[in-house]
């Protein structure tokens, strides 16, 4: 993570949580200075993270991510994006709000693993840059790198 942190953003609809949550997928045992520098292309590749568009590509817009040279070309974590995307969608539909879902957890440890849970290809530093970007309740960064790195 750099330094100063990633920045923070207040998601207006379901695009910007996917795309924020996305970004720690692709930041996956690579450079963040990579997954920075290739933003650009890898969102406008993806639609612009809206998840209704993104929940329904099909194995042949998958193979066209696969040739597109503007983004990481990781099958796994297409295929992870294009997951998260619907079980945003299925959240935001269960619980009247994909930040109603975010909310309705006593306490980061519960939300975290729920996550988890949920999503596919987020580890500990992933959930954690996800909830921090989204604005969600997380701890402290000294107090939370002690205990979970």
């Amino acid at each position: 993570m750099h330094d100063e942190g990633p920045k923070k953003i207040h998601p207006k609809n379901l695009a910007d949580y996917l795309e924020a949550l996305s970004k720690p997928v692709f930041q996956a045992g690579i450079s963040w200075h990579v997954v920075e520098n290739k933003w650009d292309g890898i969102k406008e590749a993806f639609d612009n993270f809206d998840p209704t568009v993104v929940s329904r590509y099909t194995g042949t817009k998958l193979s066209k991510l696969l040739e597109d040279e503007r983004i990481i070309r990781n099958h796994r974590k297409i295929e992870a994006i294009v997951y998260n995307a619907r079980r945003i969608l299925e959240l935001d539909a269960q619980h009247g709000g994909f930040r109603k879902y975010l909310r309705s957890f006593k306490s980061y440890e519960d939300l975290a693993a729920d996550v988890r849970k949920q999503f596919k290809f987020l580890g500990d530093m992933g959930i954690y840059h996800f909830l921090y970007t989204v604005g969600e309740e997380v701890p402290e960064w000294e107090e939370w790198s002690k205990k979970y790195r």
